[in-house]
């Protein structure tokens, strides 16, 4: 009889060891798109909430985000109780400017350390890196998840769109830095490549001996084939230039591009004509469909 009950404790031991070390991250990537007044009705005031539901809703523990401005950031985080952020804007390294900014759960993580260096040959300083037409900033953080002890770096990034040799200069670079932290604690790398997964950028970092993507990692593949839709929701792409990196200290469990929209009224509502196979007591009403960003986030499930 004692023996037997020894053997149900230690049972009860191991699956709650199993437990413990079964650990989930969910990590994601999201380009908010700037505060445009040239963007109409999908500009950020009409977006807003919608973009904090979507984050809300599919539980994004720790996320870049990029193309965010001061003050999207501050409305965002309060859209977003429970959450803070870091990082600089890339024209001061003070406010101004677009943000490389990293939001995280502050119930969950720890933030350690902090840092942001730009994308250029002068890394400590606004300017503008090679052939790039704007200045670009990576910022990134030390996280500690506060119930497991576990350390990693998250960086995120923002390539410039038109500089083919900055793109592939601030792949190296991201690389030289990631190294200089040491092989000992885990890194996670999200951002707006501006280059899908057949650009030589793109290669530099997955080809690479210290991260890979995550996409192609991934146990479950979910959503569209490309990260980009340009507000257009009825339009498609195979081009993924939103990516996720990692390093080996990771299991890619899950890799979703979320392809959310919202509906508003057109500007002279039509009551649509009941003549569908369905109840009578439902009104459908002539709606736009748009959609939170001209980028797809990204989110993916990471064991450790």
């Amino acid at each position: 009889m004692i023996r037997l009950k020894n053997i149900t404790v230690l049972i009860v031991l191991l699956l709650a060891g199993a437990v413990v070390s079964a650990q989930e991250l969910r990590v994601g990537s999201y380009n908010l798109r700037n505060d445009n007044p040239g963007d109409s009705l999908d500009n950020w005031k009409y977006r807003e909430k919608t973009v904090a539901g979507l984050i809300r809703f599919h539980d994004f523990e720790i996320f870049g985000t990029q193309e965010g401005l001061k003050h999207q950031l501050e409305q965002l985080k309060s859209d977003l109780p429970g959450y803070e952020y870091t990082g600089v804007g890339r024209d001061d390294g003070k406010d101004a400017g677009e943000h490389s900014a990293i939001f995280y759960k502050t119930d969950k993580f720890e933030l350690l350390d902090k840092g942001d260096f730009w994308l250029s040959e002068d890394t400590g300083k606004p300017n503008k890196g090679w052939d790039a037409v704007l200045p670009r900033i990576c910022s990134w953080g030390h996280f500690k998840v506060k119930d497991t002890g576990f350390e990693f770096y998250f960086f995120n990034i923002h390539f410039d769109h038109v500089g083919k040799i900055a793109r592939k200069e601030s792949s190296k670079l991201i690389l030289d830095k990631i190294r200089e932290f040491g092989d000992d604690i885990p890194a996670i790398l999200t951002g707006d490549f501006n280059v899908d997964q057949d650009s030589p950028s793109y290669k530099v970092l997955h080809d690479s001996d210290k991260l890979s993507d995550t996409y192609e990692l991934a146990a479950l593949r979910y959503g569209s084939s490309g990260t980009y839709n340009g507000f257009k929701h009825d339009s498609r792409s195979d081009s993924r230039i939103d990516h996720i990196f990692v390093t080996g200290d990771f299991k890619v469990e899950k890799h979703g591009v979320l392809t959310d929209s919202y509906k508003t009224d057109k500007k002279e509502l039509d009551k649509l004509a009941n003549t569908g196979n369905y109840p009578k007591e439902i009104a459908l009403y002539a709606t736009e469909t748009r959609l939170p960003s001209d980028h797809y986030p990204v989110l993916v499930v990471l064991g450790y």
